[in-house]
């Protein structure tokens, strides 16, 4: 367990995989300044634990996220606009720090996300998603926008989703969660930590070194030209070849045994 107040951490499988949990179940995880600042806390320190093969994102209680908290909202009514972009400025720091953590993190989504919550979606690499669990971007029906979030939702679920869903706000299933790419697995809630687990399974098989070259090149190929994602792509696998890992993940393939990091 960890110190923090608003979230918790716990390793499980010999440190290989944390949870991070948020802890405020009372208003549906909500976000608040300790909230964004536990969970960028949380990831900042974890993020240099090369142990880790992945980490687990969820909420406590019903919900998995509300997104802001409405006392905060009601608050930054009376802030300048000064103010309310260094508020902001915090949460886009918290969602870069996920979407740019080293290894995969998964989100274990066991209820509803909305707002900012969907945002928090968005930056994991793996969605679980329970059937009953509901998604909006529904900051339009406050009058204002998914702003900080939408660099990473729009990367997500591409341009098209995003115009709809960005506009009227409407609230959508699991399933279509899955449909448009912001989840990848749907499953009764009864069943959401057996698919986790699975999951988790998968990671603790891989080696920890190649699955963060794995997310990188996911992440950043795309976005480079031609020369430069021929050179970046071909250094990654020369260095991934001579590494530790990838000379014993060649020799426990020809010895037909399990590699040294599944122990």
């Amino acid at each position: 367990m960890s110190d923090y107040t608003h979230v918790s951490v716990e390793h499980s499988y010999q440190g290989r995989i944390a949870t991070v949990t948020m802890r405020r179940p009372e208003v549906h995880n909500a976000f608040n300044a300790q909230l964004i600042s536990d969970l960028k806390a949380a990831f900042t320190t974890l993020s240099s634990d090369t142990r880790l093969h992945g980490v687990i994102l969820s909420g406590e209680g019903k919900s998995f996220s509300a997104g802001a908290d409405l006392n905060v909202m009601q608050a930054a009514v009376h802030f300048t606009q000064e103010q309310n972009l260094e508020d902001t400025l915090q949460l886009s720091d918290l969602f870069d720090t996920i979407n740019q953590f080293p290894c995969p993190v998964i989100g274990r989504i066991n209820g509803t996300a909305m707002g900012g919550g969907c945002g928090l979606v968005a930056v994991c690499d793996i969605v679980v998603a329970a059937e009953s669990a509901r998604f909006a971007f529904s900051e339009v029906k406050l009058g204002i926008a998914p702003a900080v979030i939408s660099p990473y939702v729009v990367r997500k679920i591409g341009e098209t989703h995003a115009r709809v869903l960005f506009v009227t706000g409407q609230r959508f299933s699991a399933a279509y969660a899955r449909e448009i790419g912001l989840a990848h697995i749907v499953t009764p809630l009864e069943e959401l930590d057996a698919a986790v687990e699975n999951v988790v399974n998968e990671l603790l098989s891989s080696s920890p070194q190649a699955m963060r070259a794995c997310k990188a090149l996911a992440l950043n190929v795309g976005h480079v030209d031609h020369d430069t994602a021929r050179r970046y792509t071909a250094e990654t696998i020369a260095t991934l070849r001579v590494s530790e890992e990838g000379q014993e993940g060649l020799k426990a393939f020809l010895e037909k045994r399990k590699p040294s990091w599944t122990q």
